[in-house]
C-alpha cells in the first residue's frame, strides 16, 4: 500500500523540482512542524544539588564549623556530668551498707535528680527546639534563603517551570505559579 501525500493535488514540477522530491520534503516539513509545536508546550525542568552549593559557600562552612565546635563543647560538658553521676553512684554502692535506710534513699534521690538535670540540659541544648537548633537557624537559614532566592531568580530568568533538589528528600524547591492547578482540583470536588 502506498501512502499518498499530495492531498489531492497534482504536482508536476514546481520550480523544476521533481514531484518525488516534494513527496519526501512535505511529510518531513509537517513532522518538524508537529515536533516543534509539541516542544513549545513542554515544561522546562531542572535539578540542583543544594548541599553541594552550600558546601562551597565560605559563610556556610564557617557556620558549620561554629556549630560543630559548640556541639562538641556541650557534649564534653554533658559527658563530664555523666562521669560525675557515675562517681556518685559508685560511691553510693560502696557506702550503701554503712548508711541508714533514710540516708540511702536521700542519696538515691540526689543521684536521680542529678541524672534528670543532665537529661534536661541535654534536651535544652540538643533537642528539637534546643539551643543548637536555634543557633543553626540563626547561622544557616539566611544562607539557605540566599541560595533559594538565587535558584528562583535563575528559574524565572531562564523560564524553568520546576526545579528539584537532588541532595535531599525535600523535592521541589521552585515551581512556576502558573503550573499550580490546586484551584482547578477544588472546583472539581
Amino acid at each position: 500500500m502506498k501512502i499518498n501525500f499530495n492531498f489531492g493535488l497534482e504536482f508536476k514540477a514546481i520550480n523544476s523540482l521533481p514531484v518525488m522530491m516534494y513527496r519526501k520534503i512535505l511529510p518531513l516539513f509537517f513532522g518538524a512542524l508537529f515536533f516543534f509545536s509539541l516542544s513549545a508546550n513542554a515544561q522546562k525542568i531542572a535539578f540542583v544539588d543544594v548541599q553541594e552549593i552550600l558546601e562551597n559557600i565560605v559563610e556556610y562552612q564557617e557556620a558549620q564549623t561554629e556549630l560543630d565546635r559548640l556541639a562538641n563543647q556541650w557534649r564534653q560538658e554533658i559527658a563530664k556530668e555523666y562521669d560525675l553521676i557515675k562517681g556518685m553512684y559508685n560511691q553510693y554502692q560502696a557506702e550503701q551498707v554503712l548508711r541508714s535506710e533514710d540516708a540511702r534513699k536521700q542519696r538515691e534521690e540526689e543521684i536521680m535528680n542529678k541524672e534528670k538535670a543532665v537529661r534536661d540540659m541535654q534536651r535544652e541544648r540538643f533537642g528539637p527546639e534546643g539551643q543548637l537548633f536555634s543557633r543553626r537557624q540563626q547561622l544557616v537559614q539566611p544562607i539557605q534563603e540566599k541560595v533559594y532566592a538565587a535558584i528562583e531568580s535563575y528559574a524565572n530568568e531562564r523560564g524553568y517551570d520546576f526545579i528539584f533538589d537532588r541532595s535531599s528528600d525535600s523535592g521541589m524547591i521552585f515551581s512556576n505559579p502558573q503550573n499550580n492547578k490546586t484551584e482547578y482540583i477544588f472546583r472539581r470536588l
